[in-house]
């Protein structure tokens, strides 16, 4: 069980360090220590249920289309190549802008930013339940593919509580672009490397 856990966690660690809206926005929240434990929990749980309906949903897919899996093997393969050579892209161009002051907002405002921010972004879909959809078709055996799905959970729970409680430590290395582009060379690494694993 450890290696589907690993997967899913190094797979899921990945598409969660990019930066984006939702993470500058709980930096934000964590900034100004206003509503930081339910907006967090609201990120986290709301990745869970992603990546359960990912992990599960391609499982049924898959018995109405069996070539699935090879589609979506090449296909994620291709995706995953690109989204590393994009990462590297933005390492080279080096357009960071980062905003990351806090402001102090209401908590049915923040939440419905936040729910926005989560589930109004096409991303989201693309990363939990396409792409760690495809590569949990890797694991054949229900307990392997509840191993990955646990593993890809975890990242956002640490992620998302370390960002929020840790934002005041982070701050100052966050601002900085060179912390961002040290961050997408590893994120570019991971995508690869994932992506040569998911076609070997």
């Amino acid at each position: 069980m450890i290696v589907p856990a690993l997967t899913g966690f190094s797979a899921s660690a990945a598409f969660i360090l990019a930066i984006g809206p939702q993470n500058t926005f709980i930096l934000r929240q964590g900034l100004a220590r206003s509503h930081v434990f339910p907006l967090v929990l609201f990120c986290a749980l709301s990745d869970a249920i992603l990546i359960t309906a990912g992990v599960a949903g391609f499982g049924v897919i898959v018995e109405m289309f069996p070539s699935l899996p090879v589609i979506m093997t090449w296909g994620g393969a291709a995706f995953l190549f690109a989204y590393g050579a994009l990462r590297f892209w933005a390492v080279w161009i080096n357009e960071y802008t980062v905003e990351i002051e806090g402001k102090p907002v209401g908590l049915w405002a923040a939440l419905a930013a936040c729910a926005a921010f989560t589930w109004l972004n096409p991303h989201v879909y693309l990363d939990t339940i396409v792409l760690l959809g495809a590569i949990s078709t890797e694991f054949t055996q229900v307990s392997q593919k509840v191993a990955f799905a646990i593993g890809a959970m975890l990242p956002s729970f640490l992620f998302f509580f370390g960002l929020g409680y840790g934002a005041r430590l982070l701050a100052p290395v966050m601002q900085s672009a060179r912390a961002w582009r040290i961050l997408d060379v590893l994120i570019g690494l991971l995508m690869w490397a994932l992506a040569i694993k998911l076609i070997s």
